[in-house]
Formats: C-alpha cells, sequence, structure tokens
C-alpha cells in the first residue's frame, strides 16, 4: 500500500472515529415487549437528600456517553411510580433506557422536596411521575408531556416507553 493510501485510510478511520458520538448519540426505538405485565417495585426512589447529586452526576456521564438524562420525578408512595418503575426494570427495557439514557430517579417526598430540579427546566410538577427527557446541555425535549405518565396505571407499558420513544425522537 503506498503513502498516499495509507493516509486516505488513516483520514477515513480518523473521521469515523470522530462520528462514533453522532452514532451513539441516534435515538434507538423502544423495545416491542407485547403484553408484559411488570412488577410494581416497593421503593423506587432514593432519598431525597441524594437528588441534586445525583442529577448532576447524571448529566456529566451523558455528556461523556452521548446520551440524554430521563430524570424520573415521583414518591416511593405513588402506585403510578410504582408502576413506572416496574416497566423500567423489565430487562429489554432497562436495556434499552441504558442505551438511549442516563435514568435519575429522584424522591420528592409528598411533592414538597427537590421540586426545583423540575423548575429548572420550566416545569412545575403537577401529578407524579414527572418524566423530564433532557439533553445533556439542558434542553427539555418532552415540555408538552410532563404530565402524561401521572396515570401510568391506566396506560399498557408499551405505550408508556413508546411516548418515552417519541420524546427521545427530538433531540
Amino acid at each position: 500500500m503506498s503513502f498516499q493510501s495509507r493516509l486516505r485510510v488513516l483520514a477515513a478511520t480518523a473521521v469515523l472515529a470522530g462520528s462514533s458520538s453522532a452514532i451513539a448519540a441516534t435515538p434507538v426505538p423502544p423495545p416491542q415487549i407485547g403484553d408484559a405485565q411488570p412488577t410494581p417495585v416497593a421503593a423506587p426512589y432514593p432519598d431525597t437528600s441524594l437528588a441534586a447529586k445525583q442529577v448532576q452526576e447524571a448529566f456529566r456521564t451523558a455528556a461523556k456517553t452521548h446520551r440524554k438524562v430521563l430524570i424520573d420525578l415521583g414518591g416511593n408512595w405513588c402506585p403510578d411510580c410504582r408502576i413506572l418503575a416496574g416497566i423500567f426494570e423489565v430487562p429489554q427495557v432497562n436495556a434499552w433506557l441504558n442505551s438511549q439514557f442516563v435514568v435519575v430517579p429522584v424522591n420528592v417526598g409528598r411533592m414538597n422536596t427537590n421540586l426545583d430540579i423540575a423548575q429548572k427546566y420550566g416545569v412545575t410538577v403537577k401529578a407524579v411521575p414527572t418524566v423530564l427527557v433532557v439533553t445533556p446541555d439542558g434542553k427539555l425535549l418532552d415540555p408538552d408531556g410532563t404530565v402524561a405518565l401521572g396515570n401510568a396505571r391506566a396506560m399498557s407499558p408499551q405505550a408508556v416507553l413508546d411516548l418515552i420513544g417519541q420524546w427521545n425522537q427530538r433531540g
């Protein structure tokens, strides 16, 4: 192989390597889970005092891994929140979520703490779960859907995933 050919191969390799972040950032549709009936999770949200640090770390990780941040605001007392957490724990759903997002469960207590996290994106939490899909640079992708999962128990698990998948396609 000539010197010029080797240079072209190296240049092409560099271009491909440089574009790998664009490939990683390409939204992938959610898995089809059929009639799966996930088991609600008893206490999916960590202590309220951990939220700010976990959200901050999620954005650092998202920037490094070219994923979005999915902030799941809810409470352990909330049946819809526990159902959503159960959907997130289905193995193929969990794999998809982790390929597309850095997921952060945020405990809002009895709708009286950590609400400032949503307010940072112009969202007033009116129902839980409230799911925010945010780019690593802080752009909210689902401002029209922040109350959409407030009655998650009335939705099929597939409908929940499809909705999150639609939000994911926006950015």
